[in-house]
């Protein structure tokens, strides 16, 4: 069946979306305020976008009452921010991260989670967190122009870091390791090392 999305509530679509593409990764944005309070919260609207620069997005939905996400301002003021991506092992942690909170109050106080500095930028990451990407702002794009309700942040990736212990024989992340988690709808999540397998990329198609 088709479903006309213009026919349903913001509501009913969001959830039909949510529910449709998943798994989705979790961006956990780290942040500045321009009066130097730390912000952290998790984003599911969130992917890399190309390598050349190293690129990614974020999306980041506007509060219930149309005001705009502590993480959308600070991006906006500062330009750095850092993408912490989640393990299993701190999704608790994210979760209360998610709280809404006075814009004075850090979510790592409240969440009881541990800084470490970063290599090039002044925003720290999640110490715990097993990868960390230190991000500059690129542009900052509310959406939909007329009647925004997000702002769309691409960022280009400064530094990667990694938990050494997180890397496979060959040197590379290993995913079972790393062992993090993605959305799914409602408030679902999945673990994305529950079940990898391999496909090999055709070396040329041949049309017949």
């Amino acid at each position: 069946m088709w479903i006309d999305l213009n026919q349903l509530d913001a509501s009913n679509a969001y959830k039909l979306l949510t529910s449709t593409i998943t798994p989705r990764p979790i961006a956990w944005v780290s942040s500045l305020s321009a009066e130097g309070v730390l912000n952290l919260a998790p984003f599911s609207f969130f992917q890399m976008v190309t390598d050349q620069p190293p690129t990614l997005m974020i999306s980041t939905q506007h509060k219930a009452d149309g005001s705009r996400k502590d993480t959308s301002i600070n991006i906006e003021a500062t330009h750095d921010f850092v993408v912490n991506l989640v393990p299993h092992a701190l999704a608790n942690e994210m979760n209360i991260s998610a709280a809404a909170v006075p814009g004075d109050q850090s979510e790592f106080e409240l969440a009881r989670l541990e800084q470490a500095p970063s290599s090039q930028i002044k925003v720290p990451r999640v110490a715990l967190a097993p990868v960390a990407l230190e991000c500059r702002l690129a542009k900052l794009q509310p959406y939909p122009p007329e009647n925004p309700s997000c702002e769309v942040i691409f960022a280009q990736v400064l530094a990667l870091y990694i938990n050494p212990a997180m890397l496979d024989g060959k040197g590379m992340p290993d995913p079972y390791k790393m062992d993090l988690i993605s959305r799914i709808g409602g408030s679902g999540y999945s673990r994305v090392a529950a079940d990898i397998f391999q496909l090999a990329r055709p070396a040329s198609a041949v049309r017949r």
